[in-house]
């Protein structure tokens, strides 16, 4: 195996080849994976590459202090934090960018959000959001080149039934879940996806996703959110699926890409999650939705919101279980990670009660520290040293090169990819410093930011043409983002605009009009 820094686009070039001559000698020796899987491996009923499993589960909105490992003290996150101290925190880690769809678009396909095809949401009728072409490769398609089982387990996103975005056209071999986020709002939905055919559930009605109390209901009354409780919980069904693709693909190399819904909001928890929480007692005013935009109401949202959470570490357990269970832990690598910041709507998600995102600045939709800041863990015993921790700066481009030069493939890697490999920082080697880490959004009016080392330039009100204006932070005196002080830098204002010029490639789809002349 190849573990030095892998540049894989002209950005990072020039460094990481200097880099990689100094430290290609001491690291090539850590550990070794062939290059390729033999023809006669990819038939094989036994794992004889030697190649490591890869498991990927990705969190929807949640927030850089709601695990135990990164600070929170009202969750209880057991499973999530014991798996923090059996691998590394990666606590500069940036998800692909402030909202669901184009934050899953980069780490698919490796590119930062200047270059990635999709880069906000946009629905699509009947299902679905816009789809990604088929001239985007995506990882699970360079792994399955690779001869690995490839299953997704969750929330897509990227592309509606039977488009060329449909997962089972982007590499993946099955698909059980939600195609379509808006679909996704429901935890207890009609149907869920199982490859190209609608499973349905339990649900007799289905419980929406946005709705209002009934017509003279008492909000004070807990039964008048019965209505809102389902008997077919989907997350439960995914995660049957997700360790079913283990099970069956136990003696082959294996890519899980497990997209949990969870804790995305509408607040639907079985009441027996619901309990331990209750009896905590917090004060817990009801969240009615009595008027404007909102998701389904819930007698105790605190309450429930913690639940889900909870619910989630315990799912990530079963998986975690299961590796144990069938022998596998130690060849599998596991990392944990959030598609974004904690939602921004407070009614029903109080992110100040949790201290949510800590002593960052922003929240979902956001391109301060907050809304795309994200906890991440990742696990390779014997590779990945227990109870460490880096503060490099990262982000979801990377893990495509990472993870295909983890496994011995990193040339298969597309010239246009934006990310580096992170092999050297997860052995606890010398990495040198990314050049840059850029991110924009065209929606929640229109932003850009880009982070060199400590400092980070942000612009917001992109979306209409006007003068743009640039607010600069240091980040290690000033990791709230509370002091704007490009009035004192303007050499380094000068610096970090020019690269948000350059890194910015115009969209027809996804126009920002102040910058895209």
């Amino acid at each position: 195996m190849s573990i030095m820094q892998t540049p894989v686009n002209s950005h990072a070039d020039t460094m990481g080849r200097a880099f990689a001559s100094t430290t290609l000698a001491v690291l090539a020796a850590v550990l070794v994976y062939p290059t390729s899987i033999r023809a006669e491996d990819e038939v094989s009923d036994k794992n004889t590459s030697g190649r490591p499993n890869i498991v990927f589960i990705l969190a929807d909105d949640l927030g850089y202090r709601e695990l135990g490992s990164f600070g929170q003290e009202k969750i209880k996150t057991p499973r999530l934090d014991e798996l923090a101290t059996q691998g590394m925190r990666l606590t500069h880690h940036y998800s692909g960018n402030a909202v669901c769809a184009p934050s899953r678009c980069v780490l698919m396909t490796g590119k930062h959000p200047g270059h990635a095809y999709i880069r906000s949401n946009k629905e699509m009728k009947p299902e679905g959001q816009h789809p990604i072409p088929a001239s985007e490769v995506t990882l699970a398609e360079l792994l399955k080149a690779q001869g690995y089982a490839t299953g997704a387990f969750g929330k897509w996103g990227l592309g509606g039934p039977g488009s060329t975005g449909d997962p089972l056209n982007q590499g993946f071999d099955c698909f059980f879940g939600y195609n379509c986020q808006r679909h996704a709002h429901s935890y207890y939905p009609s149907y869920l996806w199982s490859d190209d055919e609608r499973i349905e559930l339990n649900n007799d009605p289905p419980v929406p996703g946005h709705a209002s109390l009934p017509k003279g209901a008492d909000p004070d009354d807990p039964k008048s959110y019965d209505v809102f409780k389902g008997e077919d919980y989907a997350p439960e069904r995914i995660n049957e699926q997700a360790l079913a693709f283990i099970r069956e693909n136990k003696d082959r190399p294996f890519f899980l890409y497990y997209p949990t819904v969870i804790p995305h909001v509408a607040l639907h928890v079985p009441d027996a999650d619901l309990k331990p929480y209750l009896a905590m007692k917090w004060q817990d005013p009801p969240f009615t939705r009595a008027r404007g935009f909102g998701y389904t109401p819930h007698f105790t949202p605190r309450a429930a919101y913690a639940a889900m959470i909870s619910h989630m570490d315990r799912s990530v357990g079963k998986v975690l279980d299961l590796l144990d269970e069938l022998e596998l832990t130690d060849n599998t690598i596991v990392i944990f990670s959030s598609d974004n910041g904690t939602t921004h709507l407070k009614a029903e998600v109080d992110y100040d009660f949790f201290n949510s995102v800590g002593e960052l600045r922003g929240l979902k939709g956001s391109l301060y520290e907050g809304g795309i800041r994200v906890p991440t863990i990742v696990r390779f015993p014997g590779h990945v040293k227990a109870g460490s921790q880096s503060d490099y700066i990262s982000g979801f481009e990377d893990w495509m090169p990472t993870i295909m030069d983890m496994i011995g493939a990193k040339d298969t890697v597309p010239d246009e990819v934006d990310g580096i490999s992170l092999a050297a920082t997860l052995m606890g080697e010398p990495q040198a410093e990314r050049p840059f880490l850029y991110r924009e959004f065209p929606s929640y009016g229109g932003q850009q930011m880009v982070r060199v080392g400590d400092w980070k330039a942000v612009r917001q009100g992109l979306s209409r043409k006007k003068k743009v204006v640039t607010e600069l932070y240091n980040l290690a005196s000033d990791p709230g983002e509370k002091q704007n002080i490009a009035d004192e830098h303007p050499d380094v204002v000068k610096r970090l605009e020019a690269i948000m010029q350059a890194e910015h490639t115009p969209s027809d789809i996804f126009p920002i009009p102040a910058i895209d002349g």
